[in-house]
């Protein structure tokens, strides 16, 4: 987007402090408002144990009281997220210039594109992070113009990613599906079936010379159904428990999973989309790599009707995924 400030070129031009639009306010600021010296254990879990029905009832668990766990031994190749890392840090070393032929355009209403700004911000301020959007799924939702053609293994890593996504990801529709009580496809069915769009996110927060007083991305629940998330490993993810502010441990090799307010909706909250932000550091870039699987714009969701009735009203609208997110983007009541 021309014009756009790069939180990256902020980042170079600003060694001991930080311009007062990224200062967030007393009841934001990571400095006072995170639990210091506790770390947030959220549910572990090991997708490859042999008791399934263990590893089954632990995701459903972790949705209804966490609304966000990790997965370990989820079968996606180590070679193939670090080739993932690997292409993602390498775009974002490319010259400024060469960057910006990726930006979203000024009057895109997609979300699509290199940029710095995604949501409007009540107090007008910003996140200390710069990110590119793009679909990976499924082909006819895939605009190669976002996908960085100057990195020639770019296209490649993110393909052979999003395979053995695919794995992980039905197998959490199905356990989620199941533990409603609903048959094991119900729940992918209704957020769109195998329209079901996969986008990419991929975050890029520099090094911050006040990292008290910024944030990277502000406290916000996800849009999407779920998010499957791959950080470095540098920490930065917190969530909110309990009113307050933890850290969320950093695992190797591991995918972290949100659950987001689709599922929560569509469960009629029986799961919860979980609150959570990221701080910055003074010495090192984070990045993170959030896949979000999110229903087609035109798809209306709501709680599935197997689960509503007189004992169990719906609890939330039916609308099209489109309206729900214009309305959550713009800071509209829902």
């Amino acid at each position: 987007m021309e014009g756009e400030v790069r939180v990256q070129d902020v980042a170079l031009k600003h060694n001991d402090t930080i311009p007062q639009e990224f200062i967030r306010s007393e009841h934001e600021q990571p400095g006072i408002t995170t639990v210091h010296g506790a770390v947030l254990e959220v549910p572990v879990i090991d997708l490859n144990d042999p008791d399934q029905e263990k590893v089954h009832r632990s995701i459903v668990d972790a949705s209804q009281q966490w609304g966000m766990f990790q997965v370990v031994n989820h079968g996606i190749p180590g070679e193939v997220i670090r080739e993932l890392q690997e292409v993602g840090k390498m775009f974002f070393e490319l010259p400024q210039e060469e960057k910006e032929k990726y930006a979203k355009p000024p009057d895109s209403k997609d979300i699509q594109g290199y940029g710095s700004k995604l949501q409007k911000e009540l107090e007008g301020k910003k996140g200390w992070v710069d990110h590119l959007f793009h679909k990976i799924w499924p082909p006819s939702g895939i605009d190669y113009r976002f996908w960085p053609e100057n990195i020639p293994s770019y296209r490649e890593a993110n393909e052979e990613y999003r395979k053995y996504l695919h794995g992980v990801a039905d197998k959490l529709l199905k356990c989620l599906s199941l533990g409603l009580g609903l048959e094991e496809n119900d729940v992918k069915e209704a957020l769109g079936g195998d329209n079901l769009i996969y986008l990419l996110k991929i975050n890029y927060y520099p090094p911050c010379p006040q990292p008290e007083l910024a944030l990277g991305v502000v406290a916000h629940t996800d849009m999407s159904s779920i998010t499957l998330l791959v950080p470095n490993d540098v920490q930065g993810l917190q969530a909110s428990r309990d009113g307050h502010w933890y850290d969320v441990k950093y695992i190797p090799n591991a995918l972290v999973i949100h659950i987001g307010d689709q599922m929560e909706i569509l469960s009629n909250g029986k799961y919860k989309s979980v609150l959570h932000r990221t701080t910055v550091t003074k010495d090192k870039t984070r990045m993170s790599w959030p896949v979000f699987l999110e229903p087609p714009p035109d798809q209306e969701v709501g709680p599935h009707p197997k689960l509503v009735n007189e004992e169990n009203p719906a609890k939330f609208k039916t609308k099209k995924y489109s309206d729900y997110a214009y309305c959550k983007l713009n800071k509209i009541p829902q």
